[in-house]
């Protein structure tokens, strides 16, 4: 099986340098939505047996515009489990602020997140985060399905992901984040063994070439 993990495209508060979290959303940019329908055009050769997104709006609309260039559409499914990360007080502010009032702590959410007291700011932990993807993951174990489409948020997909690898907390952010409107894929047999076959690929936006 391979699963095919998306961040959703740029939007309003990303381009503000604000933390959106779980609560907080805000609209596609005109040029994102651009961008996703490119991406859509480039994974339009891969069937997918079963989509799966987040139930929030910046994530909807990116697995919609996906879905537009779907030979075959699946049904979309729409769940929580996918949510971005619950950042609790720190939603909505911009980084920039949060940066100079909490060095440590916004050092350690982008490069070591064993350091990240989430329970400072009455956010999610690590742990909870990344376990909520994993138990979804694992609910598609023993199905015959091929490839998997999983539309979600940067901060809790690149800890997610590098968890489901193997990765131990502090080294969740050891390959930095994922961009806005990428593609990060694994294979598993089980879904409790991933091997990385292709991490945080943009090289739809100057390439041809299709995944298949």
């Amino acid at each position: 099986m391979r699963l095919y993990f998306v961040r959703h495209g740029k939007t309003q508060w990303n381009l503000e340098g604000r933390l959106q979290g779980s609560k907080g959303d805000s609209p596609l940019l005109k040029e994102s939505i651009e961008q996703v329908s490119e991406l859509g055009h480039y994974l339009s050769d891969t069937h997918f047996d079963l989509v799966l997104s987040s139930d929030l709006p910046r994530a909807k609309k990116t697995t919609e515009l996906i879905m537009e260039s779907q030979k075959t559409k699946a049904k979309i499914t729409y769940t929580k489990d996918l949510r971005e990360w619950q950042l609790g007080k720190l939603e909505g502010q911009k980084l920039s602020i949060i940066q100079a009032i909490y060095p440590k702590e916004m050092d350690a959410f982008r490069h070591n997140l064993a350091n990240f007291r989430a329970n400072n700011f009455q956010a999610e932990s690590v742990y909870h985060t990344t376990k909520r993807v994993a138990d979804l993951v694992r609910t598609l174990k023993d199905s015959s399905m091929k490839n998997v489409l999983l539309v979600g948020h940067g901060a809790n997909l690149t800890a997610s992901i590098r968890s489901l690898l193997g990765f131990e907390p502090g080294l969740l952010r050891k390959a930095g984040g994922l961009d806005n409107a990428s593609v990060t894929i694994l294979e598993t047999d089980d879904c409790e063994h991933f091997t990385l076959k292709s991490w945080n690929d943009t090289s739809y936006r100057t390439q041809v070439n299709k995944i298949s």
